[in-house]
């Protein structure tokens, strides 16, 4: 009977050694991947085209921004997490200073847009928050981690649709405040010559 006992532990001790090593290397994995930098859309090339449905009912082209606005891409891993609401609220705290500079700032994770609405709700969040239920956007940004995890990432955009400054994480609305600012991309406007 001893022997069968000790020879039970020693099966659950070595199971559990297995699955601690195995939950080592999964965080690793997961750790790494989030962390990846070779698969972000390099400055100056021109911005993946996307339709999303926004927190605010209404359907956001990526394109029909072209010439218009300068674009603000968060991709963060879920809303009501607190890393994820202080980073989107640290932006709504900055909303003045961004539309100052003629950006638009759109939050992208995969949940649907009634739980964006609630969230941008509880937050007072004053942009949209865009549903990438299926990861297609955060997969050809390269904020697609995995298991479907999207990684922090922050892209600004100018008008043209370039992508101009992208970082990993979560910066600071100053540091995107600052890359928003170097632009010189005035929209497309005629000049009014006057009349003689």
């Amino acid at each position: 009977m001893g022997f069968v006992t000790g020879k039970k532990k020693r099966t659950v001790k070595a199971f559990l050694g297995v699955c601690l090593v195995a939950g080592v290397g999964l965080v690793s994995g997961i750790f790494m991947s989030m962390s990846n930098r070779s698969d972000l859309i390099q400055v100056g090339r021109p911005a993946p085209d996307f339709t999303a449905d926004a927190s605010d009912g209404s359907t956001v082209h990526l394109a029909d921004l072209h010439d218009r606005k300068r674009v603000v891409l968060v991709f963060y891993p879920g809303d009501n997490t607190p890393v994820c609401t202080a980073q989107l609220c640290a932006l709504r705290d900055s909303w003045s200073a961004l539309k100052t500079e003629q950006a638009v700032v759109y939050g992208i994770n995969p949940a649907p847009r009634v739980k964006h609405l609630e969230f941008a709700r509880k937050n007072a969040l004053p942009f949209p928050l865009l549903a990438d239920t299926k990861g297609e956007i955060a997969r050809a940004y390269g904020c697609r981690a995995l298991f479907g995890i999207v990684k922090r990432t922050v892209y600004v955009l100018d008008r043209q649709g370039q992508v101009v400054w992208v970082e990993r994480g979560n910066p600071a609305p100053g540091e995107i405040l600052k890359a928003l600012r170097a632009l010189h991309d005035f929209a497309h406007v005629q000049p009014s010559t006057p009349r003689r």
